[in-house]
């Protein structure tokens, strides 16, 4: 089988996980070369990890390594435009959230797969896991009935060190609060077990951080199914958890954990246990325990590019998550309820997931 050759942009905290990742392919990924502005920080990374070669400048490093696949985890106003690099430099992408700050972007980023023939991947690992493949599949199957009700709650902590990194908390560098940065795994992760979304109520303000992004933002949310959800995304709340609930009409299913799970962290609760002796047995059946890792999504990717076809997290499935955040801040912004597919070209939110409505922050 084919060995490929990796690039990685980015030698922060999140960099050392995609070298995890690289790990757990078996040789079937090679990590060539790291890069990062700081020299002394790239040069510190690649002899901590054995990565043979150090560059500061990406482009160089795109011209210099000819890699087959890139890892980004730079900040995230630049990963648009080093998606579309990669591409023109004949790579196929994986790309830490958010993949970039608008629709419109990610229509370039769509442009650009058509016009070389690669494909960009976001990082949504959430998917990965085994174990979520075997629930979302029994879901699928109807064991537990159609699906009702879901909470879908990251109730994280970020304190002023967090935010005092430069191009934290603001519009044009992080491209958002929680419902960009933290949120967006589990809303992924939501839509991805009750599929079509179809409209979107929401509030998203700025209580306690000095920060222009939002720290906090709610939603309501109504399914194609039928489904209704709530969903918080927060960086206020210092018993951090992060927790997807699915009520449906046989049996409630939870998934409680933080940054990763594995099938210890999924609960089921039959609504009536004595008739329930085929849906436990279905859910006790979980097949060999693969983590919400970034090695799991990467290892897909491989699988994906020997055999030519898309990444599950990139173009449709990606963009309806992307439409789907910038829904939510349409919504609060504008005090409205917004629809799937209603937010097209002509439209500010279209350009801008803020829609140049955000309010501005009052410190106080």
């Amino acid at each position: 089988m084919k060995t490929y050759r990796a690039v990685l942009v980015g030698t922060g905290g999140i960099g050392d996980a995609h070298v995890r990742a690289v790990q757990s392919t078996g040789g079937r990924v090679q990590l060539a070369a790291a890069c990062d502005i700081d020299a002394a920080r790239a040069r510190t990374f690649c002899d901590r990890h054995k990565i043979p070669a150090a560059h500061t400048d990406y482009t160089s490093m795109l011209a210099v390594e000819k890699p087959d696949i890139v890892l980004i985890a730079a900040p995230p106003g630049l990963h648009a435009g080093m998606s579309i690099a990669a591409m023109e430099a004949g790579a196929w992408v994986m790309c830490e959230k958010p993949l970039c700050a608008s629709l419109a972007e990610f229509d370039r980023i769509a442009e650009a797969e058509k016009r070389t023939g690669r494909r960009t991947a976001s990082v949504f690992q959430m998917r990965f896991a085994t174990s979520n493949t075997h629930v979302r599949s029994l879901m699928q199957a109807g064991h537990f009935g159609r699906p009702l009700v879901a909470i879908c709650n990251t109730l994280w902590y970020r304190d002023a060190a967090y935010y005092a990194v430069p191009w934290r908390g603001k519009w044009s560098t992080e491209l958002g609060g929680p419902t960009m940065s933290q949120g967006i795994h589990s809303m992924d992760h939501l839509l991805h077990l009750l599929g079509e979304w179809t409209e979107v109520r929401a509030i998203a303000e700025t209580l306690h951080h000095a920060i222009e992004v939002e720290d906090v933002s709610m939603a309501l949310v109504k399914f194609a199914s039928g489904a209704r959800a709530s969903i918080v995304n927060s960086t206020l709340c210092p018993r951090q958890e992060t927790y997807i609930r699915l009520d449906c009409e046989r049996a409630t299913v939870e998934l409680t954990h933080l940054y990763a799970y594995q099938k210890e962290n999924w609960k089921l609760t039959p609504a009536d246990p004595v008739t329930a002796t085929d849906m436990l047995a279905a859910w006790n059946a979980f097949p060999p325990d693969v983590g919400s890792t970034h090695g799991a999504q990467l290892t897909a990717m491989v699988e994906n590019m020997d055999a030519g076809t898309a990444p599950l997290t990139s173009g449709p499935e990606a963009r309806r998550t992307l439409e789907f955040l910038t829904a939510i801040y349409k919504s609060a912004y504008t005090g409205t309820t917004v629809t799937r597919g209603s937010i097209q070209a002509g439209d500010s939110f279209y350009t801008a997931i803020h829609g140049g409505l955000a309010p501005k922050r009052t410190k106080g």
